[in-house]
Order: structure tokens, then C-alpha cells, then sequence
């Protein structure tokens, strides 16, 4: 695992698929998302590691259901006692009680997520996703970063949703939106409705944020919302 300060307050975990990202407000942390299963026990000793306590850590919030980003919430929450959240229409995917629907592949996708998805650890019995959470939905304020709010941005996943934290500037996107060294800012990949994807890229891309942080690639650090506008002009809504 990766670690990259991003600000005082904020930390970027970058595993070998994906990203999850640790919010500091002066007695408490947050996590958003966890990483794929096995990344739980990584998490804690990452944040140990920075002189940090995991057990302070009150809530780790993931985007949607897809393992890469929720394989380590139910770990994680074990090891600390984090309460786990996560939209209503995803959290019977979060807590594992049923699989999750395929994503509909665009022809050039297909070979991207058949590499991918090899790298990704798969759950077993004893690395299950967070069995208890709290359910939350669009316009809820989740109480870290001077208030959390949480965006619905469906399309990725039915339950996708973003974090806009308006007092310090930050949105955390989920797999919305996505940044590669190749192309830059960009519609998330791997979607269940590309139409839903594009009008959560436009409705994210709406807000007032100086940075912007990803489920994939490089988080913007400056003026986001001029490049999240910019990148979202290219995807024409229905």
C-alpha cells in the first residue's frame, strides 16, 4: 500500500486496485472506503503507522458495493469497532447477503475488466463484508469535515454515491468519475447505466470543490470544479 498526504487532514491509501482515502478532524478519523478483502488489518496498521490510533476511526463510508472498495470495511470495523455505511440500495451488496449485478461492458471494456478483475482479492468465509451498517441516502449530512454530504450519484452502481464536504472545498467521487496519466479526467468506468453515469458526472462535476479525490488515479488538488466541468462538456446528457 501507498501513502500520500494529501493535506493535513486528509491521506490517500492507494492499494494495487483502487484507493481509499482518511479524514482527520481534531479527535476523530473517517475512512472513506476500504480497500479489497484482506486490506482491513493494512488500513489499521497504515494508520497506526502515521501516528495516528485506528481505533478512533468512527466510520468508514464506502461509495458502492463493488470489493475493491468495501472487501476491507467489515475487517477494519472488527478491529476498531467503526460504525460502516453505506447507501440503501447497495448495503444488501455491502453486507454480503447477495451478489451484486454485473456491470454492462462497453465493447473496448471488456479486456480491461477481464485484467482487472484478477487482481482483486475475492471474499471467503472469514473475510466477509460488513455483516452490520448504517444505511444512508442523498442529502443526508454525515457528521465529520464540518459536515459530509452525501450526493447521490447512481449509474457506477444503482447506490453510488459521492461526499461533498463543502466547508474545506473536498468531494470524494466514488468510481464517478476516474483520472489516468493517459487521458486525465473521466467518466467512471465499468457502469450498470451509462445514462444515469453521465448525469452524476454532470451533477458532481456542479458543485463548488478545490479537490476533488477518486476511487482511480490522482486526485485533483486545485480548482477541481473547473476541471470536473471541463471533463464532464464531453458527455452529453440525455
Amino acid at each position: 500500500m501507498e501513502i500520500i498526504g494529501l493535506e493535513p487532514r486528509l491521506h490517500l491509501f492507494r492499494f494495487p486496485v483502487g484507493q481509499a482515502y482518511l479524514w482527520r478532524d481534531d479527535d476523530e478519523l473517517t475512512l472513506v472506503d476500504a480497500g479489497a478483502p484482506g486490506a482491513g488489518p493494512a488500513i489499521a496498521e497504515a494508520i497506526e503507522g502515521l501516528g495516528l490510533r485506528a481505533r478512533d476511526v468512527r466510520r468508514v463510508v464506502t461509495t458502492h458495493f463493488h470489493s475493491d472498495h468495501v472487501g476491507g470495511a467489515g475487517e477494519f470495523a472488527a478491529l476498531t469497532g467503526a460504525t460502516v455505511f453505506a447507501h440503501h440500495l447497495d448495503a444488501p451488496m455491502v453486507r454480503g447477503e447477495v451478489p451484486g449485478p454485473a456491470p454492462v461492458l462497453e465493447d473496448w471494456e471488456v479486456p480491461i475488466f477481464t485484467e482487472t478483475s484478477k487482481n482483486v482479492p475475492k471474499p471467503t468465509e472469514q473475510r466477509v463484508y460488513a455483516a452490520e451498517l448504517r444505511e444512508v441516502t442523498d442529502g443526508d449530512v454525515l457528521p465529520f469535515g464540518g459536515g459530509a454530504h452525501v450526493v447521490g450519484a447512481p449509474g457506477h452502481t444503482r447506490g453510488s454515491i459521492a461526499l461533498h464536504l463543502p466547508e474545506h472545498g473536498v468531494l470524494f467521487t466514488g468510481d464517478a468519475i476516474a483520472n489516468t496519466p493517459e487521458t486525465g479526467v473521466l467518466l467512471g468506468v465499468f457502469n450498470q447505466d451509462g445514462e444515469q453515469a453521465v448525469a452524476s458526472f454532470h451533477r458532481l462535476a456542479a458543485l463548488e470543490s478545490d479537490m476533488a479525490c477518486f476511487g482511480h488515479g490522482d486526485p485533483v488538488l486545485t480548482d477541481a470544479s473547473t476541471v470536473l466541468r471541463t471533463a464532464a462538456a464531453r458527455y452529453a446528457t440525455a
